[in-house]
Formats: structure tokens, sequence, C-alpha cells
């Protein structure tokens, strides 16, 4: 009986969880890591032989030539239009394809799956690659690289404001429906205000995005601060490279700095 009461009044406690199911998964990582440098040849030995070279690179590359800041602040600005134009355009055309393919808001399969499979195909394909095809129809220039990013920046913003929409309240959308609003004013009053703030954060997150894959479109003739890392890179005048890459990194902190301060504003 005493052994019995001792029993009771020790507290029962929860047991540990296993731990082999961690363990599969860090031995299945691991093991898909060491698959893939098999395939893809790569080895830490390849890499510190090449230590030296890349520290040859880094010494050639300081002092950075300052004198060269003259010929590369046309381009920077042209690389911001660029993300600002391509952005824009990219978030206007987002919204209806957004709303096209969000379950809740199209409520048909032989809409949004469609919708969503081009969504997912415009997605696939890099920007490197669409300013080349732009720039083999418009010609080299600026123009081009707008229209890629902007293809970009649909693919982008659209993804992330149709799965934002799928989590929204559905309570003022069934009510609006159950008075007998149309779906427009179901759009405007009930799924905007909801999703707008979302929105914002999306395309500010977009346009930071931009701003770097802009800075290196100008390599395939796409216009920007791209075609001044080509021109630099391809005879070897590591030290105005430098240069460009301490502006192009200002700027995109600059923009990343400015952004943040307006999601708080607006969001």
């Amino acid at each position: 009986m005493k052994a019995q009461s001792e029993l009771r009044q020790q507290p029962l406690r929860p047991k540990a969880p296993v731990k082999i199911k961690h363990y599969f998964t860090v031995a299945i990582v691991l093991l898909l890591l060491w698959g893939s440098a098999v395939q893809t040849e790569a080895t830490f030995g390849e890499l510190i032989q090449g230590l030296p070279n890349m520290l040859d690179l880094l010494k050639e590359m300081f002092p950075p030539k300052w004198s060269y800041l003259d010929n590369i602040w046309a381009a920077m600005l042209e690389t911001i239009r660029m993300a600002l134009l391509g952005t824009t355009l990219g978030a206007i055309l987002a919204i209806p394809v957004a709303l096209l393919s969000a379950a809740n808001i199209a409520k048909r399969k032989w809409i949004y799956y469609p919708v969503r499979f081009l969504l997912n195909l415009v997605r696939t394909v890099p920007d490197l690659l669409l300013a080349a095809l732009f720039v083999a129809i418009f010609g080299l220039g600026a123009l081009p690289g707008i229209f890629a990013l902007a293809i970009f920046s649909l693919g982008l913003i659209a993804k992330l404001s149709y799965e934002a929409l799928e989590t929204i309240d559905p309570g003022p959308l069934e009510a609006m429906t159950a008075a007998g609003a149309h779906p427009i004013q179901i759009i405007n009053y009930g799924v905007v205000p909801q999703i707008r703030p979302h929105f914002i954060s999306f395309v500010l997150y977009t346009f930071e995005i931009n701003v770097r894959a802009a800075a290196v479109l100008g390599l395939v003739g796409a216009g920007g601060i791209g075609h001044y890392y080509e021109v630099t890179l391809g005879f070897l005048e590591y030290d105005k490279t430098c240069i460009i890459i301490i502006v192009t990194l200002a700027v995109v902190l600059l923009i990343d700095y400015i952004s943040s301060k307006l999601r708080e504003k607006l969001i």
C-alpha cells in the first residue's frame, strides 16, 4: 500500500521525443549534399586550390578607381528607373492574375488552375533569359530590361498575392454575397482592405529585388549599370569593377532602408 501511494504522489513525466526522425532527416540532407557534390564534380579541394586566385583578384580590385564614378552615375540612375518602371508595370498586371489564381475568389477550378499554370510558366523563365529574348525583339537599350523586369515582377507579386488572398477572412465576403453585392463590390470592399498591406509589402520587396536584377541585365544588352560590368570585366579592369560594386551596394542598401520605412508608414 505504501509503495502504491508513493507511485500516485510521483508526478508523471512525459517521455522525451524520439530523436530518430531528426537523425534520419540529417542523414538524408547529408546524403543529398554528397550526391549533388559528386554529380556536379564540386570538391573542397578545388575550392582550396582556387583561394590564391581569389586573393589575387581581390588585390587587383583594391584600391577602387574612384575617378570612374563620373562614368557610371547615369547608368546607375537608368538601372533604378528600369527597376521602378518594371515593378510598377508588373504590379498592375499582377492584380487581375492574383485574383484569378485565388481559389476563394475565382472559385472554379477551370479558371484558377490554368491561370496558376501560366503563372508558374512565367516564373520558370529566368530574368536574364527574358532580357535576352526582348533584346532580340526590341534591340539594345533599357526597354528590353523594363519588359523583362515587368514579367519577373508579375510572376513574383501575383504568386505571393494569391497565396495571401487565400488566407483572408471569408466572413466579409460571405456577408456581402448574402446581401446581394456585385462581385466587383465584393472585391473592392471585402478583399482589397484585407490584402492591401500585404500587396504593398510585396511590391516594395519586388522593387528591391529588381534593383539588384537590373544591375546585371546589361550583360545581355538590356541597359543599365550591367553594361559597365561587362566592359570592365572584359578588359580586366577590376579596380573599375570594384567601384561599380560599391556604388551598387550603396544604392541597394539605401533603397532597402527607404522601403522598410515606407512599409512602416503604409502598412
